[in-house]
């Protein structure tokens, strides 16, 4: 008959693990899960953010502007249709690669930069707010190379004709080797990708884009400190603490699901432009000196000097450069509604996902508390019987 008094696996680790290491597994088990129910609507999204910047480069070649998705609807039937299931989880790697470590690294800094600032200012919302911005900024900066693969791998077309012109010849089977490029781009797979941004791009293209990431920042600092305000206000408990003993479970969790709905909606209404800023500066391609054209790759264009007549004498210069830019170039080709393009998808696939992340993360740390209290209680009851053992 087992011991009642035995320590769990689990019980064993909770009683000598820090909070840290409580915060980084919670993070990381709840980004994981959101990652995995909500891929899908990620894909439908980027597909929709990235559109625009592809279709430029298709009007310069082909003479026409044309809109391949339309809508959640549409965009889902047009990834069905072309790819089908595995289309519409195209850059799950990528996606569980960045969630683990990004919300691991997010929940870590968060709580003990709410920790270390407790100790200095007294303001609620102000640690809130600033442990939020540096939070976003560890996991921003330490990802950032992943969400860039994860971001092509969801926008490259399925179409790859195999027998177009390569501006790389094939060389030996060697990982420093130009890879042959498809038109308009093909990524096989997420090491694949890595290998062929590195190799023809340089290390820079991992972080394209970083800078409208940190500026995303905002989004953290508009939802985190609202879920905490709600959470306590519909819950009367802080972020990662269990229900009081005796209280309402039903009544808790319920706490939990609206705190993560409103924070969200409010957060992704105040800062979508920047994700969609975010997105065309990394799926823009970098250009290779000596190249002439990039077939099909949105955000390259080319400029020739004044009275040049030769075509080679054209050199590529990237489309977008920066924030400030980009915003410009968007808002005089596309107009203002390009930068609310796939907000509606966005919604539907932010707000699960956020709501999946606290859940998963609340009611992991609920468990891992209860087994450390558990297994505290079984140490010292140990304790007590080798102290005083029974006759």
């Amino acid at each position: 008959m087992q011991d009642p008094g035995r320590l769990t696996y689990l019980e064993r680790w909770a009683v000598h693990a820090s909070d840290s290491q409580f915060n980084a597994l919670a993070g990381a088990i709840g980004g994981f899960t959101s990652g995995i129910v909500t891929c899908p609507l990620d894909v439908i999204k980027t597909k929709l953010q990235a559109q625009g910047g592809f279709a430029a480069a298709q009007k310069a070649q082909q003479g026409a502007n044309p809109k391949i998705y339309e809508g959640l609807v549409g965009t889902a039937s047009v990834i069905w249709r072309q790819e089908g299931i595995r289309g519409m989880y195209r850059g799950l790697g990528p996606i569980i690669l960045g969630y683990l470590p990004t919300w691991a690294v997010w929940f870590t800094v968060y709580n003990k930069s709410k920790t270390w600032m407790a100790q200095y200012q007294t303001n609620t919302f102000a640690i809130n707010f600033w442990s939020s911005i540096i939070a976003g900024a560890s996991s921003t900066i330490a990802t950032n190379p992943i969400w860039v693969i994860k971001t092509r791998l969801m926008s490259q077309t399925p179409h790859h004709d195999r027998h177009r012109f390569s501006y790389f010849p094939k060389g030996a089977n060697t990982p420093t080797s130009r890879p042959t490029l498809n038109a308009p781009w093909h990524y096989r797979s997420t090491l694949d990708a890595a290998r062929k941004m590195y190799t023809t791009e340089g290390i820079l293209s991992f972080y394209s884009g970083l800078s409208p990431a940190l500026l995303g920042l905002t989004h953290v600092a508009v939802q985190f400190p609202a879920y905490e305000f709600l959470k306590t206000k519909f819950t009367g408990r802080p972020m990662g603490a269990a229900p009081a003993e005796g209280e309402d479970g039903k009544a808790h969790w319920l706490g939990i699901l609206s705190a993560s709905i409103m924070s969200k909606i409010l957060a992704s209404s105040a800062t979508y432009p920047h994700e969609v800023i975010r997105t065309r500066l990394q799926t823009q391609r970098r250009p290779i000196p000596g190249q002439e054209y990039m077939e099909g790759l949105g955000g390259v264009t080319q400029d020739a000097p004044a009275g040049a007549s030769n075509s080679t004498t054209q050199r590529l210069i990237p489309k977008y450069k920066g924030v400030v830019m980009t915003f410009r170039t968007i808002l005089h080709e596309e107009g203002w509604r390009a930068f609310y393009a796939g907000m509606g998808t966005n919604m539907m696939r932010a707000v699960p996902a956020a709501t999946v992340t606290m859940l998963t993360y609340e009611y992991v740390m609920r468990q891992l508390n209860g087994a450390r209290l558990q297994g505290r209680q079984k140490v010292a009851l140990q304790a007590e019987r080798a102290e005083f053992p029974t006759s």
